[in-house]
């Protein structure tokens, strides 16, 4: 057994007849940071709707500590240690921030409970001014801390960020990924899809991208910064 937390081999997705994800094989070790970025429409969210089980493997593997996960359910995979803060946030909007909080709370694989409540709310002072708002009463960036504060309290071992910054100001998405940064060091694994090439390069262990549907590249943000050709090909920068 490796040091990685996910191994995905070989994995095939179609939505009806649409062959989306053609062989696409990947794996995050515990405590990394991946980034993972393509052009709109090349398989990114599909891939993290697989992991999720949301979206159905068509072939392939996809394991999780070394089990075979590619058939279990969404929410048995959150037990699991899985979390994902979809793009679009999910918060419950007719819920206080309090209450989306609170009903995530729980502890982790084997009972590890290393984000507390409070601890969150140390980590998301806005979040902590505003607890009796609504959900439909936070700005687009406290509704993603939110989110993410959400998927942190169920103690996770693997958090899955989908356009991490996507639509935020500069000055709220700053403070989006100095959160992530947090998250990184406490040794949670992270897969973010962002747009933000260049934050993502300074935060990240590892590059993957995707170009219609497959892996073209997998390795250090430096090398990937080091194929400008590549670059303007497949990200558009």
């Amino acid at each position: 057994m490796t040091d990685a937390l996910v191994n995905v081999t070989d994995l095939h997705s179609h939505y009806g007849l649409s062959h989306v994800l053609h062989g696409v094989s990947l794996d995050i070790k515990r405590g990394e940071t991946v980034a993972l970025m393509g052009r709109n429409g090349m398989g990114k969210t599909t891939l993290i709707k697989c992991l999720m089980g949301l979206v159905p493997a068509t072939s392939g593997s996809i394991r999780f500590r070394g089990q075979d996960i590619k058939s279990l359910a969404t929410h048995v995979l959150a037990r699991r240690g899985i979390a994902y803060v979809p793009e679009g946030r999910g918060i419950f909007k007719n819920l206080s921030v309090k209450e989306n909080l609170l009903l995530a709370a729980r502890p982790g694989f084997e009972g590890r409970m290393e984000w507390t409540y409070d601890r969150v709310l140390d980590s998301f002072p806005r979040l902590k001014e505003r607890l009796i708002y609504g959900g439909q009463q936070l700005s687009g960036g406290e509704q993603q801390m939110l989110s993410i504060g959400r998927a942190l309290l169920t103690n996770p071992d693997l958090l899955i960020l989908d356009e991490a910054t996507e639509g935020l100001a500069p000055l709220i998405a700053q403070d989006i990924w100095s959160i992530i940064g947090i998250v990184k060091r406490s040794g949670i694994s992270t897969l973010i899809v962002d747009k933000n090439f260049k934050a993502l390069s300074k935060i990240s262990n590892r590059s993957v991208v995707m170009v219609k549907g497959g892996v073209v590249f997998d390795d250090s943000p430096s090398k990937l910064i080091e194929q400008p050709k590549e670059l303007k090909s497949w990200l558009g920068i």
